[in-house]
Parts: structure tokens; C-alpha cells; sequence
């Protein structure tokens, strides 16, 4: 494994991480109603499961998704009924007002590790990325580097989404359009939900 690998492995996770999905539009939505630390907690969250996705693609978790499809199928719908129930709940409360009291850091976390780890489509996207990226003979040490990169980035970047989301501009511009930017984010968190329930 060269750097080049890990310099290419960290774009695709960049664009990754920052396409309209459910993870980042949780971190969005934590660090914009709930405050930086809430933010950074959801965020240690997100980036800490898909990293063991990672971990899990690297060691040859998506063979036991292919041999067994019954068990991806269960983890799947799990995970669909889930964002579609985070959906319902952004939805219903978009118009109530703002709540001030700050989601304590362990609530966050807890969610940020459960939207992605209903997520079983992470270790297969992350077997796909790892696939055509990284050459096949790569030791331990070398997977457990990939690992880390991994956790690393999408820790500073959720961190970051945390600074910028919670700052008072930002949060006054949310306050503004609460309602419609609470239904988008759940129209698209709904939709994801629906397409992973009905996706074959």
C-alpha cells in the first residue's frame, strides 16, 4: 500500500460523507438544534460506526451479507424503518418551536453509532471503495491503518460540521426557515428509508 492509495481512499470518503445522506444530515440537524457538543458527540458517533464498517469490509464482512442475504435483508429493514421513524419525527416537529434544552453528548452518540450501523449498505459501499482502491495483499497493520485514517477523518469533519453548524449566523438562519428546512431534511431521510426498505 502507497500513499497515493490513502490519498484516494480519503476523496471517496470526502464525497462520501458529504453527499446528502442520513449521517450527515443527522450531524447537521444535532449541531444546528442541540449545540456543538451535542454535534461533536453525534459526529464521534457516525464516524466510530462507519470505521467499523470499514473494519468489517476489510475483514470480509460483506461475504457472510452475499452468503446470507436473509441477514442483510434483516439488518436492512431495521435500518430503513428507522430513518423513516427519525423522518416522522423531524416531519411532526418542524413547526413546534425551537427546544432549548441541549440533547445530552451520550444521546448523541448513541444515535450518531445507530444511523450508521442500521446502515448495512456502509460495509458494502465500503468493500467497493476498498476493492478498487487498495491492493488485495495488504497486511494487518496496513488494514488497521486504513482504519484509523478513516476514523480520523470523518471525526475531524463531523467536528468541524459541529463548529460551523452551531455558530449564532448559522443558527439564526436555521431558526428563519426551521419549518422548511426540518421537511426537506426529513423528506430526504424519508426517502432514503422508503428506497432502502423497497430495494432488492
Amino acid at each position: 500500500m502507497h500513499l497515493t492509495h490513502l490519498v484516494a481512499f480519503n476523496i471517496a470518503l470526502l464525497a462520501a460523507i458529504a453527499s446528502p445522506g442520513p449521517a450527515f444530515l443527522v450531524a447537521v440537524k444535532t449541531a444546528l438544534t442541540s449545540g456543538r457538543r451535542a454535534g461533536i458527540a453525534v459526529g464521534l458517533g457516525l464516524g466510530l460506526m462507519a470505521a467499523l464498517w470499514t473494519a468489517a469490509a476489510l475483514f470480509g464482512l460483506e461475504v457472510v451479507f452475499v452468503a446470507f442475504p436473509w441477514a442483510y435483508t434483516i439488518v436492512k429493514t431495521i435500518g430503513a424503518l428507522y430513518l423513516i421513524w427519525i423522518a416522522y419525527g423531524m416531519w411532526k416537529g418542524a413547526r413546534a418551536p425551537l427546544e432549548t434544552e441541549v440533547k445530552p453528548a451520550r444521546h448523541a452518540f448513541r444515535q450518531g453509532v445507530l444511523i450508521n450501523l442500521m446502515n448495512p449498505k456502509s460495509v458494502l459501499f465500503a468493500a467497493a471503495v476498498l476493492v478498487v482502491i487498495f491492493p488485495p495483499d495488504m497486511t494487518l497493520a496496513e488494514n488497521l491503518l486504513v482504519v484509523g485514517n478513516h476514523l480520523i477523518v470523518e471525526w475531524i469533519v463531523y467536528t468541524a460540521i459541529a463548529f460551523g453548524m452551531s455558530t449564532e449566523m448559522v443558527s439564526q438562519r436555521y431558526l428563519r426557515g426551521k419549518v422548511w428546512l426540518d421537511r426537506a431534511a426529513a423528506s430526504v431521510l424519508g426517502a432514503l428509508g422508503i428506497r432502502l426498505l423497497m430495494d432488492r
